[in-house]
């Protein structure tokens, strides 16, 4: 009994410990930036700010809000799927257990239906899981006032160079001279194939950039435009009454509910989605499969030999 009491009280002080490590990195996140914020005279559409900056021999490496908070996501992220992994016991079900168990079968169904086999994209769920997460959390931080890290270039730019290198990865499967064939089809189209491999990262990124910026931005105009028709409307107004922006109240919110909850996690969405048909895509399966049966038969022919 007092085993079973001890064991009660350490699953606990875990799942505590575990969803501390959820929501302390933005309570963090909110204290850096209060401190850290300039004063600012109205509304401001404006980067992410430099924290301090690191010297390097060619470049010196800037530590930006976009970097601290993609690791507040990071971390939140992690404790997040620690807090619903933790105590997943066969033929036991929990609320947290469900949910877990949700999220992984409409990742794995999903990665099915887009990606084919699981002989070969198998271990694609977790990736395709992670990059949804990343991208929604990363955008979803804006509704607590933290800078979004998905409204910074470099940041998008990454995360599409990342899966690049993954979809040039399955197209070289079969092989280097496959790969490079793979441009000349038709040979008079190969400058234009060139371009196009090149441009998949480039567009993935600003298509995902473009949208969440253009939202942001949208959002900061409205609600200056509202102050500034507040003002105009309740000018006749003695003292503090004129400044308050009865505009304000409602509207933004509602394009709020459009701009950072559904295009944020919309863009995740399309994000892993583009990841999925492009590796899969990219990668020839008949060709592939070609390719080990003639080696299987090399193999074999050799074997014989000796």
């Amino acid at each position: 009994m007092q085993m079973k009491k001890e064991r009660d009280l350490r699953f606990r002080v875990l799942d505590v410990l575990f969803l501390l490590m959820t929501v302390l990195p933005f309570v963090f996140g909110l204290v850096l930036k209060i401190l850290t914020k300039p004063a600012s005279n109205g509304i401001e559409i404006a980067g992410a700010q430099i924290y301090f900056t690191i010297p390097m021999p060619m470049q010196d490496f800037p530590i930006t809000e976009s970097q601290v908070n993609s690791w507040i996501v990071l971390v939140a992220v992690f404790g997040l799927c620690l807090y619903f992994t933790h105590g997943i016991r066969a033929g036991v079900e929990t609320t947290r257990q469900l949910a877990a168990e949700w999220v992984v079968e409409k990742t794995q169904n999903m990665v099915r239906t887009n990606m084919g086999e699981d002989k070969y994209f198998g271990g694609f769920p977790p990736f395709i899981a992670a990059i949804m997460a990343l991208s929604a959390f990363s955008s979803l931080i804006t509704l607590l006032g933290l800078y979004p890290p998905t409204s910074d270039m470099n940041v998008v730019a990454g995360w599409a160079i990342i899966v690049f290198v993954l979809i040039t990865y399955y197209k070289m499967k079969c092989g280097p001279l496959h790969y490079a064939a793979s441009f000349c089809d038709p040979p008079l189209l190969a400058p234009l194939n060139i371009i196009g491999e090149v441009a998949t990262p480039v567009s993935m990124a600003f298509r995902h950039y473009g949208n969440i910026i253009s939202g942001s931005v949208i959002s900061v105009l409205v609600a200056a435009a509202l102050q500034g028709l507040s003002k105009m409307a309740l000018s006749w107004l003695p003292g503090f009454l004129s400044d308050i922006p009865i505009f304000q109240i409602g509207l933004p919110a509602i394009l709020s509910i459009y701009f950072d909850v559904f295009s944020g996690c919309l863009q995740a969405f399309i994000f892993a989605m583009l990841t999925m048909l492009y590796v899969s895509n990219g990668f020839a399966v008949d060709d592939y499969e070609k390719l080990k049966l003639k080696k299987a038969a090399k193999r074999e022919a050799a074997a014989q030999t000796k």
